[in-house]
């Protein structure tokens, strides 16, 4: 296999989200995977720039909900053993993209 093909076969369409924090600040995010767990949906995202490169190497796990007017939002994980449950999860999903195999 030649490097174009290896190119190729690495490379994977990402959905970029533009987040809006507290304090009115944008940030770019990555789709990194989603899971539905007990009834609920989470995203695990990763910080990207303008052009779509990593500026992080953890990623960000948010739940999302509904708000008032019946739009879906996404929202921090505020009960800790609810993250700690879908952080396990997503670190299995994502282990081989974040961890570095020990027998390479």
């Amino acid at each position: 296999m030649d490097n174009e093909e290896k190119k190729d076969m690495n490379e994977y369409e990402e959905e970029i989200l533009i987040l809006t924090d507290e304090e009115g600040n944008e940030m770019n995010f990555a789709l990194l995977s989603s899971l539905e767990h007990e009834g609920s949906e989470y995203r695990a995202l990763i910080p990207v720039d303008e052009e779509g490169n990593e500026t992080s190497d953890e990623y960000v796990i948010l739940k999302i909900a509904t708000d008032e007017n019946g739009e879906q939002v996404l929202e921090t994980i505020e009960d800790d053993e609810e993250f700690d449950r879908i952080a396990d999860i997503f670190d299995d999903q994502l282990s081989d993209v974040f961890y570095d195999d020990p027998e390479e």
